[in-house]
């Protein structure tokens, strides 16, 4: 019989409905239960991609004798971490400070009151490696609460004081902003960690650390830093040959579990891969490297086709799992090969990317490219641009026929903050790539978001499914919005995007600004209260949102010359001085917003009579990469009014040409038009 998750919205929370725990969704009728019967509360935390989740729901949360333990002693709480990142924040922090390691699935034994008194991630159901069995773990707890419950109370009140005290960050007393130096610290140190053989930072398991590429992107740029140029195109280069790129269908799996890109943990997050297509796109603009776009035209084209809801918004997630196994959907054998491809075509497609009989993960083969295609083009004696051709030909015929195996899960729910990421990146891919089915897809899924996640007064919303818009947004749906309304209307030219930014920004400073302390808090001020309330200043697996809400206050400020966004950005990393000094490492978006802050002074605009007579001087400035400008755009006659007046007013195309307009602090140069104004936008 379901247990009371199934009337949940989350796909996390559906996969356990039929599990013999007495699942409850966060809530109160749950707390108030806890509290009434003095019961502790086991909290379970995780994710609807999560192999490990999977893997203990099966093991122990079907198991009917854990269960029933489970039952016995504690009120068992369910919680998607994705809908309810805050909750997740709190109690990592907790898991983190208490065994010094973290990870999902998350499980915490709270008190009634929610204060953490034991934790830990994975236990099997029975010891191994070292670990040991989660029914003594129960029976561990129960005891501890029934026979010593004013420790665990103690323990807890400790626990919870120093949640409370680190929730915050660092505080900072600074009366400046950081100086260049710190970005510059920060990126003489990535170069070091960097892995120059195989790319990315540090040892296995390895993340893609976007933030990290993007800050080194815009140094090497900045600088003319060779260095920082070879470690990012190291590692682009590295992730996308490797297993963790998919190679038929486009897009980037979450982590590879080694040193070489070659294994992925097979799920597929909809923030990794608008993150990456970003900085494929922004490597692309630097270098001319053709590769870096196809490889962000494949990862979009992955984006529309096959995680865009019904509405316009983007799923979230596809799991490393089918039918049970981790990464079967996308390994291979040379007979399935050859069999799509037929004898010569199959054995040249296994050659490329490295599927033998042996395999290299399980007894099959994850696609990947270990040698480059040029040295085997000239090693075989092929004809380069026919093999590239056919191996593009080859590629789609196996993704239609892989089409045809049982798919992984798919977490369906819509969230605004990783929705955002995916429109900023499509709003960026359609003028990079010139392709205008991006920015129709990116502006569908803008409009869902402004449309159907927001609630009655305006204000955003964090999750949708199955018609249901929920759950008051955080502070990082507020900033990736903005941000990526921000890219909308530099991809379009319609004023309606930033209109609707700096709606979203003066609730943001309204609902989660800290007045006193300084930068934003994560939940709203009329949020649910819960045990702590944090700020969040440090990169995880997704930008800061202090970092996010930097950027785009300083961005929007520079657009459309209002100080009190350049006001909020600059307090922002004033607050967040003692991170970018001392935990730089983990700060790379508060970096990237104090780069913008200290040299996003140039204004350029582009003014033309008609949509199509501005395209080609558009089209040179999408493909430039000037991450310290900020990009306007007037059609037919400037605004008398708005948001954008002070940037475009008066800014007329001059004879009827298009015209680019190029600023400093709004300071102007002489408007110039044809082809100089397409040689000038070349040398930007």
């Amino acid at each position: 019989m379901p247990n009371r998750l199934a009337d949940a919205r989350s796909p996390y929370l559906l996969q356990h409905k039929d599990n013999p725990v007495d699942w409850y969704p966060w809530g109160k009728e749950a707390l108030d239960k806890a509290r009434e019967e003095n019961k502790p509360i086991f909290l379970s935390i995780g994710y609807a991609a999560c192999h490990w989740c999977h893997v203990m729901e099966h093991e122990s949360f079907e198991n009917e004798a854990i269960a029933a333990q489970l039952n016995e002693h504690f009120v068992c709480i369910k919680v998607d971490r994705e809908e309810r990142p805050d909750i997740d924040q709190i109690y990592m922090n907790a898991v983190q400070m208490m065994t010094g390691q973290g990870g999902w699935p998350m499980s915490v034994f709270l008190t009634p009151d929610r204060k953490p008194f034991f934790a830990g991630t994975y236990w099997p159901p029975e010891p191994r490696a070292g670990m040991p069995g989660f029914p003594t773990v129960i029976e561990a707890v129960a005891d501890a609460w029934e026979n010593r419950q004013a420790d665990a109370h103690k323990f807890a009140n400790d626990i919870t004081e120093s949640l409370q005290e680190i929730a915050g960050g660092p505080s900072s007393a600074a009366s400046s902003v950081p100086p260049v130096a710190a970005i510059d610290q920060a990126c003489q140190r990535l170069i070091r960690v960097h892995d120059d053989q195989w790319g990315g930072f540090g040892q296995a398991p390895k993340f893609p650390h976007v933030s990290d590429l993007d800050l080194l992107l815009r140094f090497a740029d900045r600088r003319d830093d060779a260095q920082a140029l070879a470690a990012v195109r190291t590692t682009l280069d590295k992730m996308a040959a490797g297993g963790i790129y998919d190679h038929l269908g486009g897009g980037f799996a979450r982590y590879s579990v080694d040193e070489r890109w070659l294994v992925p943990h097979f799920e597929k997050m909809l923030y990794d891969n608008g993150g990456l297509a970003r900085l494929y796109l922004n490597a692309f603009q630097l270098t001319g490297h053709r590769p870096y776009a196809d490889v962000a035209d494949q990862t979009l084209n992955y984006l529309v086709r096959d995680m865009t809801d019904s509405g316009g918004g983007l799923h979230s997630s596809e799991d490393a799992d089918s039918e049970g196994e981790e990464g079967k959907f996308y390994v291979w054998s040379p007979d399935e090969i050859i069999q799509v491809l037929g004898q010569d075509r199959g054995r040249r497609f296994a050659q490329v990317y490295d599927v033998t009989a042996a395999g290299n993960f399980e007894g099959h083969s994850i696609l990947n490219r270990p040698v480059p295609l040029e040295e085997l083009a000239q090693q075989n004696g092929w004809d380069l641009d026919r093999v590239r051709r056919e191996l593009a030909e080859d590629r789609e015929k196996l993704r239609v026929h892989r089409d045809r195996r049982i798919h992984p899960g798919r977490d369906d729910k819509v969230l605004t903050s990783w929705n955002a990421l995916a429109i900023e990146a499509l709003a960026v891919g359609s003028g990079v790539l010139q392709k205008p089915e991006y920015a129709q897809a990116a502006e569908r899924a803008a409009s869902f978001l402004w449309d159907t996640m927001r609630s009655d007064d305006g204000r955003l919303l964090h999750a949708y499914r199955d018609g249901h818009a929920h759950l008051m947004a955080y502070l990082d749906d507020y900033a990736y919005t903005i941000e990526a309304f921000i890219a909308l209307y530099e991809a379009t030219g319609r004023a309606r995007w930033i209109q609707r930014a700096t709606a979203l920004a003066e609730q943001m400073i309204e609902h989660y600004q800290d007045d006193e302390g300084g930068g934003f808090f994560y939940t709203a001020d009329d949020g649910e209260t819960l045990i702590s309330r944090t700020k969040d200043w440090h990169d995880n697996s997704i930008p800061s949102s202090n970092g996010s809400a930097a950027a785009g206050l300083l961005r929007l400020g520079r657009l459309t010359g209002n100080e009190q966004w350049i006001g909020a950005g600059e307090r922002t990393l004033l607050a967040g001085g003692e991170v970018i000094e001392k935990q730089y490492a983990a700060a790379a978006k508060l970096l990237l917003a104090l780069d913008f802050y200290h040299h996003g002074n140039r204004q350029i605009v582009v003014s033309g009579p008609t949509d199509q007579s501005h395209a080609e001087l558009l089209g040179v400035l999408y493909r430039r990469f000037l991450p310290h400008s900020t990009l306007g755009i007037v059609t037919g006659e400037p605004p008398q009014d708005g948001p954008l007046v002070k940037l475009l007013g008066g800014k007329q195309p001059q004879g009827g040409q298009p015209t680019l307009y190029v600023c400093q602090n709004y300071t102007c140069d002489a408007p110039q038009v044809g082809d100089e104004a397409l040689a000038a936008a070349e040398q930007l």
